[in-house]
């Protein structure tokens, strides 16, 4: 039964690539779930996640950025962004001072399109002067219909409570859809390989990444203490492949070891991890490829 005056939705994070909206939903649930880097289009798929308070429960999509780069990929990214407006009881529309203004207008252009209650979130106020502010949220409270306005930084935690209490305000009463434990619904297989690439991202150069795709081959909890791991890094030439092994062997020891120590934080527990690259010629042009390594076209 629905508890009287308990509030329960789904919100949707969008907004341009690099806002920080996979950082906001880790500090929102006090839990990585969604990976991070400096570079943009790091997301690529709808992250779930949950946030269960005795008063309200919010099932939180993080979307990969809306941007209109070119290619299968940049466009399944897109769709799977634009996926979530049908399914959400809100929108938090995420933008910082400073973007590129083409991405702006693609955000915006999308959400006029949208019946959809919107939260404008100002990320990154830690890096600017307030008076900043004004300017910024007078342009967006003009160009699209806002239920309220909320300056915050991800990074440092500044003003979420504010948010949250501005999202449960918006949300209709209803009930746990999840049971209270719930964080996400991908499996861990899925978040293994998403923080393997995330390494990728971190620590190779500005190409390679987006040239990456990371499957789990083997997941195996042979042990309550350990979990063996194999797991395969696609790239399309043979040059991209050297440069992620790296001279003898470095560059992808480097990248395991970040990528063990932030699985062995979400499991709990020991893992032994192996990673091999293949060669995938041209996969992210691939429609065939693509769904292989997850990323059905819409």
């Amino acid at each position: 039964m629905t508890e009287t005056g308990h509030r329960s939705g789904f919100v949707g994070i969008i907004g341009p690539p690099n806002v920080g909206k996979s950082t906001l939903l880790n500090r929102l649930l006090d839990q990585k779930i969604a990976i991070t880097s400096d570079k943009p289009q790091t997301t690529r798929h709808r992250i779930l996640g949950v946030l269960t308070e005795p008063e309200a429960q919010i099932i939180f999509f993080d979307t990969p950025g809306l941007h209109q780069g070119p290619g299968l990929l940049n466009r399944h990214m897109t769709a799977r962004a634009l996926s979530v407006l049908p399914d959400v009881d809100l929108v938090l529309f995420m933008v910082e001072p400073g973007r590129l203004e083409e991405e702006v207008r693609l955000a915006t252009e999308t959400l006029r399109e949208q019946e959809r209650t919107v939260i404008l979130v100002i990320n990154k106020i830690d890096r600017i002067q307030k008076e900043k502010l004004l300017p910024l949220m007078d342009r967006f409270s003009r160009e699209l219909p806002l239920a309220a306005i909320v300056p915050i930084s991800a990074l440092t935690g500044e003003n979420l409570g504010g948010l949250l209490e501005a999202i449960k305000a918006l949300l209709p009463v209803g009930p746990q859809y999840y049971p209270p434990d719930t964080v996400t619904d991908q499996p861990e297989r899925f978040i293994a390989a998403e923080m393997i690439r995330e390494q990728v991202f971190r620590l190779t150069g500005q190409e390679i990444p987006y040239s990456t795709a990371v499957t789990v081959e083997a997941f195996k909890e042979d042990r309550p203490d350990l979990i063996r791991i194999q797991a395969v890094i696609h790239v399309e030439r043979p040059s991209q492949k050297g440069i992620i092994i790296g001279r003898q062997g470095q560059k992808i020891k480097q990248i395991g070891t970040a990528a063990r120590k932030e699985i062995e934080r979400l499991t709990g527990t020991n893992v032994f991890l192996e990673l091999f690259v293949r060669v995938q010629k041209n996969w992210s042009k691939d429609p065939k490829a693509l769904r292989r390594f997850g990323y059905e076209q819409e």
